[in-house]
């Protein structure tokens, strides 16, 4: 018998103070609570009861000892059942990561609907626009629009391409480019998760010309960049979603239309898991289901 459950059987005999009522509970014969109970008392060197043909009692040793193993057991039980309610697909928590416009905008109804599907899924959202350590920091998943990751170990599955464009100020110099070489370093204003600079490639379908963009100016939120480019600074590159009032309000324009960079991706990560825990494969495929309904807003 291992010992997790012979201090269940002890705990529950302290707290009856009968072997044949533990016995009923636990679908075991009087005799062999009698058994666990002796072999605690053995491994132990104490008596932990006093037996009499009408009742039994706790000795000094023994209620001092349950006082002390209560908390521990307690817990112990309390992660089994984490644990055992983790690996159901209805149950468990869900600590996810997801970028800050995405996670405001878009994944709130997703959510929702998930939740009243599954109300004992509970949910820790994080917001965020830089790159994370999904082990390090502890996340069951991350919602990502990026590039392929550079983490070989990590988990990455594709959603939806997203598409980005060059956008500027209507009426600035920039809106009259005819070709990506009259772009200069300090006129490209670049996304980065670190803040650093970014390498732009553009493509007109036959001919690609890099550019390092970001010099001048960087930044990890594209809400920024895009007001930046709208207030004159320079060039952003961006994804529609991120321009999509702007374009339509008249305050960016898109520039050098012929030339386009790689899309990104909408993308799901998660840790390298040898195969997906069912609460995460139950969310992942539900958002996957209902980002169609949404993605109006990413295109």
């Amino acid at each position: 018998m291992n010992d997790h459950k012979a201090l269940k059987i002890f705990l529950m005999a302290a707290e009856r103070r009968n072997f044949a009522q533990v016995a009923r509970e636990l679908d075991m014969t009087p005799a062999a609570v009698t058994r666990a109970i002796a072999a605690l008392e053995d491994d132990l060197g104490v008596q932990l009861f006093v037996r009499t043909t009408r009742q039994v009692s706790l000795t000094t040793d023994g209620a001092v000892f349950a006082a002390q193993i209560q908390p521990a057991v307690d817990a112990l039980e309390s992660a089994r059942r984490d644990v055992r309610n983790a690996h159901k697909a209805d149950q468990g928590r869900l600590r996810i990561s997801a970028p800050t416009w995405l996670g405001k905008t878009v994944l709130p109804p997703i959510l929702s609907g998930f939740r009243e599907l599954y109300p004992k899924i509970s949910f820790e959202i994080s917001l965020s626009d830089g790159l994370i350590d999904i082990v390090d920091d502890d996340y069951d998943l991350a919602i990502r629009i990026s590039s392929a990751p550079s983490d070989k170990f990590t988990i990455w599955r594709k959603i939806k391409a997203v598409p980005r464009i060059l956008v500027a100020a209507p009426g600035s110099r920039f809106a009259e480019m005819q070709h990506p070489s009259e772009l200069s370093p300090d006129d490209c204003l670049a996304y980065s998760g670190e803040s650093r600079r970014e390498n732009w490639l553009l493509s007109d379908g036959g001919s690609s010309i890099p550019i390092v963009a970001g010099r001048a100016f960087s930044a990890n939120n594209g809400e920024v960049l895009a007001d930046m480019a709208a207030d004159g600074a320079g060039v952003a590159m961006l994804p529609g979603f991120h321009i999509a009032e702007h374009l339509r309000s008249g305050r960016l324009v898109h520039v050098l239309p012929g030339w386009s960079p790689p899309d990104l991706w909408l993308t799901l990560y998660y840790p390298p898991y040898q195969a997906l825990p069912p609460r995460i494969a139950t969310f992942s495929q539900f958002f996957e289901q209902q980002l169609p309904v949404h993605m109006v807003m990413l295109d």
